[in-house]
This record gives C-alpha cells, structure tokens and sequence, in this order.
C-alpha cells in the first residue's frame, strides 16, 4: 500500500497544434515529478486484453497512451480507481506503492511507461495479497 502522500492523477503536457501534426513533450521534473530512469512501451496487446497488476516500493511511473486507448487500474489497498488513456497529450502519474493493472486495450494500442528507477526485480510487489498486507 502507498506510503506517501501521494495519489495518482492525471497530467497534461504541453501541446502545440500545427496543420502540419500536433507535437507534445514531457522533461523529467518539469511536467512529470520524478527524473526519468527508465522508458519502456507495451504494444501488440489483442484488443480488450490486460496486463497482469503490480506495484512498486520505490519506482514512480507516467504512462501515457501514445496510440489507441487502454484503462489503468490503480488501487491503493483501500480504494480503486479507473483511468481511461486514450489521448497522447496527457498521462497519469503512478506513485510508488500503488497497485496498477493495465486493461481494455484498444487493437494497436502503444503504452509509453516513463519510470523513476533503473529496473529491479526486487522493487516488484507482484502478489496483490502481499500488497494489502503490508
């Protein structure tokens, strides 16, 4: 369960409009809270699939959904709540200590997830059960 202060919210980024495309961008400590460690995407996930859950004991993420649409399931131990991504101008904020399950993709789906530490296995919550009870 989360031991800080924090919830996890939604964040909008910059957007510059252009009939040319649109254009949007993230800097670590500047519209994200955290200095980015680590970027991995999650992609070819069939359409209305999940990803298993996890949370995190220090890691902090921002996933933003760079095509298509998918849910993002964040749970605290005590409350849960759902996020719809389905546009590339905004993302939500995970702190650590936050259960999340990635859900409902839309086919073709791209999931950019920005983390806040180099990967380690030992950060990983992965039993939902040992999630609640610590």
């Amino acid at each position: 369960m989360t031991s800080s202060d924090e919830s996890p919210r939604l964040i909008n980024l910059p957007r510059f409009l252009d009939h040319r495309g649109n254009l949007s961008v993230v800097e670590e400590c500047k519209e994200i809270p955290f200095r980015i460690r680590r970027a991995y995407w999650v992609y070819d996930v069939p359409g209305g699939e999940s990803r298993e859950g996890h949370a995190y004991h220090e890691s902090r993420e921002f996933i933003v959904a760079l095509s298509g649409s998918f849910d993002v399931v964040v749970d605290d131990g005590k409350t849960r709540q759902t996020f719809q991504l389905n546009r590339s101008y905004y993302g939500l904020y995970v702190p650590a200590g936050i259960w999340r399950t990635l859900t409902n993709f839309s086919t073709n789906s791209l999931a950019l997830i920005l983390a806040s530490t180099d990967y380690n296995q030992d950060d990983y919550i992965l039993d939902y059960n040992q999630f609640t009870a610590s």
